[in-house]
């Protein structure tokens, strides 16, 4: 593992930290007129859209606070279902909810809520009280993920889903975040999930942490991470790296799910996707990006001809 004490063995390691990331990578490949393509959900699932890329379906918007109740209207003919921020960030304001009956809205890990919370839960989203800088924001409704069997014992209330990072659109790390009972059915990292490093040529779990600690077990599940495989990897890593052009941004963070009867599904993208990546694969990024930066040629190839590369330099 990782010594975060000693910061000559990380740079022989090339693992890459916050400034280098911000200054040699965001700042130099991420134009930052493009961010509002991945900042904003509502309008990274338009532009998904039109450039064929799979996202969950979007059931409705409530823009103003004059609305809210009218999300009833929407969700009256769902069962289950997932409001977000448009602008949210980190997993903050999402709400997750599996069904309802004569108790009240069920949400993912078993807790009912009232109409009046989820009226509440709205409203707040159009204050911005979970949006980037505090904006105001609008609430989106989309269709509940029902996450591949595959993943059955491997996440607890919540649906796991695998973080590409992508440069100049060729996926060069990924991992597997499962949601825990200590990231309150999140699958982020720094509440608590567990980060499986995967293989970007097969998908096979390489290794595991849980708060920078490595694990070999689910914490809640006790299910073995070692055994993992992904299915349909390689249209994973197409659909990742179809973001490049999709979105404009050199370098990104592609979060994508396992919907068991759609397939692989992108969730949202980031401008600045965190380093922890790093310490689920036991791995440094520099090496990867330093590769690719060093690569010459005439015209972008193809996500084809990407996907393909990685499969072949990298593992």
């Amino acid at each position: 593992m990782f010594n975060l004490a000693n910061p000559f063995k990380l740079r022989r390691l090339g693992v890459m930290g916050m400034n280098q990331r911000n200054f040699a990578y965001i700042s130099r490949y991420n134009d930052r007129s493009l961010f509002p393509n991945v900042d904003d959900k509502l309008k990274t699932k338009t532009l998904a859209l039109e450039y064929g890329i799979a996202v969950p379906d979007l059931l409705g918007v409530v823009q103003y606070q004059h609305d809210v109740e009218l999300v009833f209207e929407i969700l009256q003919k769902h069962q289950g279902f997932c409001i977000k921020p448009a602008k949210g960030s980190g997993g903050k304001g999402i709400l997750v909810i599996l069904h309802s009956d004569e108790n009240g809205y069920k949400k993912a890990s078993g807790d009912y809520v009232s109409r009046d919370y989820i009226v509440r839960h709205v409203s707040n989203i159009l204050a911005g009280l979970f949006s980037l800088g505090g904006a105001a924001d609008v609430a989106v409704v989309e269709a509940l993920i029902e996450f591949d069997p595959v993943f059955d014992g491997l996440s607890h209330e919540g649906v796991p889903d695998i973080r590409l990072v992508v440069f100049r659109g060729y996926p060069v790390m990924s991992m597997l975040r499962l949601a825990t009972h200590a990231s309150d059915g999140k699958a982020n990292l720094h509440q608590g999930a567990v980060g499986v490093g995967l293989s970007i040529a097969t998908g096979v779990a390489r290794s595991a942490v849980q708060f920078d600690r490595p694990v070999t077990r689910h914490p809640d599940t006790d299910r073995d991470l070692s055994d993992i495989v992904i299915e349909s990897w390689d249209r994973l890593l197409h659909l990742s790296a179809g973001c490049y052009e999709m979105c404009g941004l050199g370098y990104l963070g592609a979060d994508i799910v396992l919907d068991k009867n759609r397939g692989p599904l992108v969730l949202e993208l980031n401008a600045r996707p965190g380093l922890a990546i790093q310490m689920a694969n036991r791995l440094g990024l520099l090496p990867r990006l330093k590769q690719i930066e060093a690569l010459k040629y005439r015209r972008t190839p193809t996500v084809a001809q990407r996907v393909d590369y990685v499969k072949t330099h990298f593992q």
